[in-house]
């Protein structure tokens, strides 16, 4: 898991250098990392969301899964139940902290060719999620 680098907010900061927290989304439902592609996107369906914030068995936040990037594991060759979203995340591990700037942010997410991160405080709980503007 990657932490976005996090820089101290000035009192006088502008739009410039708005904060990750600033700007978040909720966090959305959680769920575990030992938990199926198909109950995941089950669970996305009942939600009506494109994404889940996935968390390990002491609830820290380990990173982001989307709906298409299940879909597509399900529909490889090499799917099988077994799968496990904690076997998926990869480079979707990266986090940032809420003093992170947009900037910071921004610039990690596309070097990752990632959409969200999970926003998270210092205890590893998911605090909300930033994506991308379309």
């Amino acid at each position: 898991m990657m932490l976005v680098q996090m820089q101290p907010r000035p009192a006088s900061a502008g739009p410039v250098h708005k904060t990750v927290a600033e700007v978040m989304d909720a966090a959305g439902p959680q769920v575990c990392d030992d938990m199926s592609v198909e109950v995941a996107l089950s669970i996305m369906a009942a939600a009506r969301t494109g994404r889940l914030v996935v968390c390990d068995q002491d609830g820290q936040c380990t990173g982001l899964v989307t709906q298409t990037e299940l879909t597509a594991i399900r529909d490889s060759s090499a799917y099988t139940d077994r799968v496990r979203l904690r076997d998926l995340l990869g480079d979707h591990g990266s986090i940032a902290s809420p003093v992170t700037t947009m900037a910071e942010a921004e610039h990690a997410m596309r070097s990752r060719r990632v959409g969200a991160l999970p926003v998270v405080d210092g205890q590893g709980n998911a605090l909300g999620v930033l994506a991308l503007s379309r």
